[in-house]
């Protein structure tokens, strides 16, 4: 100690010491400690953290693509196809344009200047077969809009014959594609097309519309724009070889009664077009409105017109208003009539239904499972086999077994009259009605119940039941206050198994539940394979898929998720 000073703080020194050795070695560090590679600790550190979780990315990536891929993607989809409705402005982009000025809560129709839009749409939409797609996606929201865009699809190209051939009439050059293809193709495609040969292999010039035609006659540039796009990349035929669609003589007319300056044109065809400027104000027209009602009253009805309007956006609430019995209307959202609400009804029946199909296995399952973890080993195995028996069965199969097993004249109701407990006229019904579905669908989930039941009363230690008897339990109070407590783990885990099974079970209820014994399931099913309304079927299952998370939200809150065990 003779060569240590006092102390010049706690536990400090200035001679010296062991840690006085250290504190000078820090200080001649000039900078941070360096590891073996020469970089920074700390950034070594970080840098072989993050390869570790590389690694583990790696490893998981396979089955986090899977599950992206074959789960996550599905429910996306359908969610997005439960409010997507770009079909409509797709299909009929003019009308829907035309329509944003109309007032959809007045009594007045749209005005023709809507319906000559409405004849481009649907000629357009009839040419690339679109028309009766879109009929079909309105017939959802309106009966008979279906019918109504075939019929319309069908006649509307008579509406611009007037035009085409009174034009054709006039000179025999509107009557050739290569005539057109000058008229309206920029030079540079023009020379293009005409090098072009066909059997050559190579892909036809795009067309290209010419800057004079554009500007001088709009309509008909558009239109015959739309033509040539479809004959050349739809079609895939020559255009030089085709004619034009009517639809492009009646834009040419409104283009050159219009106010079109043909006069000051010296392009190819500047004679014959303006002697159709001279001639066009003359010509036959054609009123629209009076057109599509000639085709059909309907054209005349404002219900059909809003529906075009409420659903213009590309984006709607119908479908899931629909699928809580409401329907989207110019006022906003309504009620439908009584004698049409149906989802709403089958949403708590499919509920109730699933709620007493796992009470029945939980009443069924807990003494299988009971006897089955008391027995000994090799009893409770050969049982077991019994119980996973089902399972190597088809779903249809034991199905179609029920359905024969409980009708009027069936196993059951036989054996009834036989033991004397209905007469052989008071036959119970017992299949297409819920009792089926109920006695079915029992038997075909009870094992999912019984499965986490054995599981976990197979942990419980006998030796518990055993003290709580030998301290003056009776049997039933060592039962109910000592053996069930621990086996409402096993409880928990069958029945948010056996529940979310049910709710979404629809080939049972199809075969034996009748009317009155199908689920929401069903009718998801149907909309997806038979009417093809998968918005609608989209909204369905999103909506089930929301009460299934808030159910489970529930449970998890009530009882704790944590406390759901399949064993051990």
């Amino acid at each position: 100690m003779s060569d240590q000073t006092a102390p010049t703080g706690p536990d400090q020194f200035s001679g010296a010491t062991a840690d006085n050795a250290m504190r000078n070695a820090d200080r001649a560090t000039d900078g941070p400690m360096l590891a073996a590679d020469g970089r920074t600790l700390k950034s070594s550190l970080n840098r072989a953290l993050r390869r570790s979780k590389l690694r583990a990315l790696m490893l998981i990536a396979p089955l986090l693509i899977f599950v992206l891929l074959t789960f996550i993607a599905p429910i996306a989809d359908m969610l997005f196809r439960s409010v997507e409705n770009q079909i409509v402005s797709d299909t009929l982009p003019r009308t829907v344009a035309a329509l944003s000025d109309w007032d959809e809560d007045g009594e007045i129709l749209p005005d023709d200047a809507v319906f000559r839009e409405l004849y481009r749409d649907i000629f357009v939409a009839k040419e690339r077969k679109l028309h009766t797609r879109l009929g079909s996606r309105l017939n959802y929201e309106l009966t008979g809009v279906s019918s109504l865009f075939r019929k319309s699809g069908r006649k509307v190209e008579d509406m611009g014959e007037v035009y085409q051939d009174q034009f054709e009439d006039l000179d025999a050059f509107w009557k050739e594609g290569e005539n057109w293809n000058a008229l309206m193709g920029d030079a540079d495609w023009l020379a293009a097309q005409n090098a072009w040969d066909p059997a050559s292999g190579d892909r036809q010039p795009a067309f290209k519309v010419s800057g004079d035609a554009a500007s001088l006659l709009p309509q008909t540039a558009e239109m015959f724009a739309l033509y040539a796009d479809f004959v050349q990349n739809e079609d895939e035929d020559n255009l030089a070889k085709e004619d034009p669609w009517a639809l492009v003589y009646s834009a040419l007319h409104d283009d050159l009664t219009g106010g079109a300056d043909v006069a000051s044109y010296s392009g190819p065809g500047a004679a014959e077009l303006q002697a159709a400027a001279a001639a066009a104000p003359g010509f036959d027209t054609v009123t629209f409105r009076d057109a599509f009602e000639d085709i059909d009253k309907d054209w005349g009805s404002l219900d059909v017109w809003q529906t075009l309007k409420v659903y213009s956006p590309n984006f709607t609430s119908g479908y899931f208003l629909n699928s809580i019995d409401m329907q989207k209307t110019v006022d906003g959202p309504e009620m439908r009539p009584e004698s049409q609400q149906l989802y709403l009804k089958l949403f708590l029946r499919t509920l109730f239904m699933s709620l007493v199909i796992t009470g029945s296995c939980i009443l069924l399952g807990y003494p299988v499972g009971y006897i089955l973890a008391n027995l000994p080993a090799k009893t409770a195995n050969l049982l077991m086999i019994l119980v996973l028996l089902p399972f190597w069965t088809s779903l249809l199969v034991r199905t179609s077994a029920w359905k024969v097993m409980l009708q009027q004249q069936g196993v059951v109701n036989d054996t009834l009259v036989w033991l004397g407990v209905v007469a052989d006229d008071g036959r119970l019904a017992l299949i297409n009605n819920q009792t089926g579905t109920i006695i079915a669908m029992t038997h075909i989930l009870l094992p999912f119940m019984i499965l986490p039941l054995y599981s976990v009363m197979k942990t419980i230690p006998p030796s518990y039941t055993r003290a709580a008897k030998s301290l003056g339990a009776t049997n039933w109070t060592a039962f109910w206050r000592v053996y069930f407590p621990q086996s409402v783990p096993g409880i928990g885990a069958g029945s948010i198994l056996v529940f979310i099974l049910s709710i979404g079970y629809y080939i049972t209820p199809e075969i034996v539940g009748g009317t009155t014994g199908t689920f929401i399931s069903n009718r998801i099913a149907y909309h997806i394979s038979s009417s093809l309304n998968w918005g609608l079927a989209a909204a369905l299952g999103a909506i089930l898929l929301a009460v299934v998370l808030g159910l489970y939200w529930a449970y998890d809150r009530i009882v704790g998720i944590d406390n759901v065990k399949l064993g051990g």
